[in-house]
């Protein structure tokens, strides 16, 4: 537990390493630089990811493997760019494996996270919860972003572990109860998308998506909250080019597997779920309104 009961701690939930980066990059340096507890829980080691040096194309699942036991290395380098310091893979490093795309024959596999009883593995995500005690939470919503049965069950799991985290007569050996102010929900909304589509193409990239391809987009209505990341772009993409398995990163832009181009965004999107929404939509700060967060103190739930 922290030792600074009025100090801002954030708590984000993803599914594999290098999710956390595209998502929340900006937003983690920024808080970390400011001085907030900034905590990472990562639910697989991502070994059904494709790679993209061939240098390291033996670490492919079908190949030789032995890609999770990498990205371990991968995730740690892009936090040290990041400046987070407390990151955590849910019950351990290879407690749950990664699921692969959804309908793939890897869904089915006893070990995946896609199998795992959602009580269970949120049991040891309130352990965390309970441990760290954030007063914000940011995880996928209920499609996961755009349909990846990891990224669906690490929304589950989180709003799950968020519930029971603060239920008195719960597991009080995993600590004692506590709720989260705030729960928000990555987004990306449609608006801020199509702009820096534009952009590649006025940069005269060649592989450019469609607005229509794209999965997951939000009306930019549907946004509660814009962080405003610029002076930490610089180390979301070098946070990205840690991830070098499965992001290319040239200059502002980057590329996934799939080599579809995109700009390396240091605007952050979300939508909050859970708390008191505010009048001034969309926020700037996660923590507003929080006042536990600013330096006043907040009864948690009862012990």
């Amino acid at each position: 537990m922290t030792d600074q009961p009025s100090r801002r701690r954030l708590l984000l939930v993803h599914a594999h390493p290098d999710d956390e980066t595209i998502n929340n990059g900006a937003t983690m340096a920024k808080y970390a630089a400011e001085g907030a507890h900034v905590t990472l829980v990562t639910c697989t080691l991502g070994e059904e990811g494709e790679v993209i040096p061939p240098a390291l194309a033996r670490l492919a699942a079908d190949r030789e493997g032995g890609l999770g036991e990498y990205r371990i290395g991968e995730l740690a380098a892009a936090m040290r760019e990041l400046g987070v310091d407390d990151h955590r893979f849910l019950g351990g490093a290879g407690r749950y494996r990664d699921s692969g795309m959804m309908g793939v024959e890897q869904n089915t596999r006893p070990e995946c996270f896609w199998q795992a009883e959602v009580d269970e593995a949120a049991a040891l995500l309130v352990e965390i919860v309970r441990e760290v005690r954030p007063q914000v939470m940011v995880t996928y919503d209920p499609n996961g972003g755009y349909g990846h049965p990891d990224h669906i069950q690490a929304h589950r799991v989180a709003m799950r572990a968020a519930e029971l985290a603060a239920e008195p007569v719960y597991r009080r050996d995993l600590g004692d109860p506590h709720a989260i102010d705030k729960i928000y929900w990555n987004c990306l909304p449609r608006g801020v998308v199509a702009e820096g589509l534009e952009q590649l193409r006025e940069a005269g990239t060649a592989s450019v998506p469609s607005l229509d391809d794209l999965p997951g987009l939000v009306d930019d209505k549907d946004v509660t909250a814009a962080i405003d990341g610029s002076a930490f772009r610089d180390a979301k993409a070098a946070a990205m080019r840690a991830h070098a398995t499965q992001i290319t990163v040239d200059g502002p832009f980057f590329a996934l597997s799939n080599g579809m181009s995109m700009p390396i965004v240091a605007h952050e999107f979300y939508r909050l779920v859970h708390g008191e929404p505010r009048e001034d939509v969309p926020e700037n700060d996660l923590f507003a309104g929080i006042a536990a967060a600013e330096g006043g103190t907040r009864q948690d739930a009862a012990s």
